[in-house]
Parts: structure tokens; C-alpha cells; sequence
């Protein structure tokens, strides 16, 4: 059984694991300075936002509704990405950075990893307004209460990049949990957070399609799955 446990294991995990091993021995902590400097951000706007003098502050540059208007929330969507929940402990989500970012920087590039981040957060952020317009009567729906709750920040583009980085290193099993845990979110507790996770995931599926048809056509912009021997 352990064999059989082992194998799996290489199966899912193998070409994820060597990736990040070979540039993290290459390069150590400098292979992810996007990494560290989202776990930097990330504290300091929950320090900051925890002061009297500057939770309006952090409101104002880095808190998205789906009330605002729609030039203002397209401005604060990519410092969106770093403020952390008010009523969720901060450790949480500087450890889902550390580890889902700088597993995404290793293994994309920096700069594929914002862009990955940014639109899957985006994604979250227009379909509040959708749902919010659909009403609170169908199953993509949104009471119109939701339009006064913050955005969830870094978590969606957590989640859209860890199916990202599963789906390109087939890491099926893995990547599906994923999936499957947000989806039981959302049915345990159907808030806009839990419902803003799936529109992440539903981007981050958008873009392995978006890969895989032009790897069938000519360069990749997001890089190609790699291949298994």
C-alpha cells in the first residue's frame, strides 16, 4: 500500500515539486520577490487597518463593494488583492500567500502570477455586481445587502491560482479538492465570499482553456502544461 501511496504521490505532485525544488535551490528566497512582498503588503494593511487612524485609509485605497462605482472599483481592485478580512485572523492569509503565491512565482513567473491573480479577483469583483443584479432569488443571485460587504481579497486569487498551477502541473486530485471545498463552502454558507471563490475558480478554468487552445496554435502566453514521460 505504501508503494501504491508513493507512486501516487509522484503521480500528482512529481512535476510540481520539481519545479519548485530546482528554483528554489538555484535562486533560494529571491526566486520569489512578488512572494514576500505580498506577504509584506498583506501584514502592513492589517496593522494599518487596525488602527483608529487607519482603517478609513485602507478603506479608501484597497476596499472594493460592489456599491461603488465601477471606475472606483476597477482603481482598488489590485491593492484588493492584499487587504486581508477584518474578522478572519491574518495568519491564515499570509500563510495562503506564502505557499500559493510563491508556489504560482516559481512555477509561472512573477508576472503571469499577478496577471493570473488580478483577473480572477476581477472576476470575483464584476460578478457581485451580476449577482446582485440577478436578485437573491436565483442560485448565481445576491441579496442587495451584499453590495455593502467588502470584496474577499487575497482569498479568490488564492483559489484561482492554486487551480491554475494544479490544472498545468496535473495535479487532478488536488486541483478537484480544491474545486470541491469551494463549492462546499458555498452550499454550507452561501455568502458573497463563498460565491466569489467559484467566479475565481470559473476565471482561473477560463484561462487553462484559453492556454491550452493556443499551445494548440502557436506560442502559450500563460506557458504550457508541461509533458510527463
Amino acid at each position: 500500500m505504501s508503494g501504491a501511496v508513493r507512486a501516487w504521490a509522484r503521480e500528482e505532485w512529481g512535476s510540481l515539486y520539481g519545479v519548485v525544488r530546482e528554483r528554489l535551490r538555484a535562486r533560494s528566497w529571491r526566486a520569489i520577490p512578488l512572494t514576500l512582498a505580498a506577504v509584506c503588503l498583506t501584514a502592513v494593511f492589517q496593522y494599518v487597518q487596525n488602527q483608529p487612524w487607519g482603517y478609513r485609509f485602507v478603506q479608501d485605497i484597497g476596499s472594493v463593494r460592489a456599491e461603488d462605482p465601477l471606475w472606483l472599483a476597477l482603481l482598488r481592485t489590485p491593492l484588493s488583492l492584499f487587504v486581508p478580512a477584518l474578522d478572519l485572523p491574518v495568519w491564515g492569509a499570509l500563510a495562503q500567500i506564502l505557499l500559493v503565491f510563491g508556489i504560482a512565482e516559481l512555477c509561472l513567473g512573477r508576472w503571469r502570477t499577478l496577471v493570473i491573480a488580478y483577473v480572477v479577483t476581477l472576476a470575483g469583483t464584476l460578478y457581485a455586481r451580476l449577482g446582485i443584479a440577478l436578485g437573491p432569488d436565483g442560485p448565481l443571485g445576491l441579496p442587495a445587502s451584499d453590495a455593502r460587504v467588502v470584496d474577499t481579497g487575497p482569498s479568490a486569487a488564492v483559489v484561482g491560482l492554486a487551480v491554475y498551477v494544479c490544472w498545468r502541473h496535473r495535479a487532478w486530485c488536488t486541483g478537484a479538492l480544491v474545486v470541491a471545498t469551494m463549492v462546499v463552502e458555498c452550499v454550507v454558507e452561501p455568502n458573497l465570499a463563498g460565491k466569489e471563490h467559484l467566479a475565481a475558480i470559473g476565471a482561473a478554468l477560463a484561462l487553462c482553456a484559453l492556454t491550452a487552445l493556443r499551445h494548440r496554435r502557436g506560442p502559450v502566453r500563460f506557458g504550457a502544461p508541461p509533458t510527463r514521460s
